[in-house]
């Protein structure tokens, strides 16, 4: 993402957890490396970040040495994490303290879209400082929802991720089902592309699961983490998620056998040992 800025002609300031990675990309383009995240606030009037939860956000953005220790008046940070939509909104207030605007702005299309600059951003946050910081996003992602006031970015993503998971988990139970009684994955899958139960993911991870390559574009342990903010927010809202909170169960059970790093279509795994049978061409 960092990189797309680059390319567009900015003065990118950059920090990571891991450093190296900061000062290799600096040496691409107007690039500065950052020892922290209060060295890139002192040096950016648009800040973004990605990390993996919502803990490493509020180091990053309210810790020591972090965002609101250098950020300028009238800066703005966009976080494009996906992190708990309640403490999102408690950073925002704390960040309005000291005149910095936030948006939350999470992104979705994994690994491929963060390199090729297709990811679709989901925003929330006051809309007339998401337009004036719309041109950067435009670097980055091809779609921009704008979801509303603060918060919402996060709701929109974390249901788009609810469906995504739970169809993850319904598509291995037909795939093993199918694969035990015989039908030919690769026949199995033909029949749902051309059937109403075609998807993109299906499409996409089939291929993947059938010649056994779980490396990751998106880790089961992040989806995981994902799963555990939707029920987080179904508990805030009143809203029972039954199917969700079986998937969560999925998801934990293939990071108990030490399958957290790999991409989540590898969670089939799991039912793949409850029904003794795999799902491979």
């Amino acid at each position: 993402m960092a990189r797309h800025l680059l390319d567009g002609g900015h003065d990118v300031a950059l920090w990571s957890h891991t450093a190296a990675k900061a000062k290799e990309l600096a040496g691409k383009g107007k690039g500065k490396a950052c020892a922290t995240p209060r060295e890139v606030g002192e040096n950016a009037d648009c800040i973004f970040l990605c990390v993996g939860d919502t803990k490493m956000s509020e180091e990053v953005v309210i810790g020591k040495d972090g965002l609101i220790e250098g950020a300028k008046k009238d800066a703005v940070i966009a976080d494009c994490s996906t992190i708990s939509p309640f403490r999102s909104v408690a950073m925002a207030k704390q960040l309005g303290e000291k005149g910095v605007k936030f948006l939350d702005a999470p992104c979705t299309g994994s690994k491929p879209g963060a390199e090729g600059g297709t990811l679709t951003f989901m925003i929330g946050g006051d809309k007339q400082v998401f337009e004036s910081v719309r041109p950067h996003f435009e670097l980055m992602g091809k779609n921009l929802y704008y979801c509303g006031e603060q918060g919402m970015g996060l709701h929109a993503k974390l249901s788009q991720n609810l469906i995504l998971s739970n169809m993850l988990q319904a598509i291995n139970e037909g795939l093993v089902l199918s694969t035990k009684a015989g039908v030919d994955p690769n026949l199995m899958l033909d029949i749902l592309n051309n059937s109403a139960a075609k998807s993109g993911l299906l499409s996409y991870k089939a291929p993947f699961v059938f010649r056994r390559d779980f490396s990751t574009n998106f880790s089961t342990k992040w989806m995981h983490k994902d799963i555990n903010l939707m029920l987080e927010s179904g508990n805030e809202l009143d809203v029972p998620l039954p199917l969700t909170a079986v998937t969560q169960q999925m998801f934990r059970a293939a990071i108990a056998k030490g399958w957290g790093e790999d991409d989540m279509c590898g969670i089939v795994r799991v039912l793949e040992e409850f029904a003794g049978k795999k799902v491979e061409a």
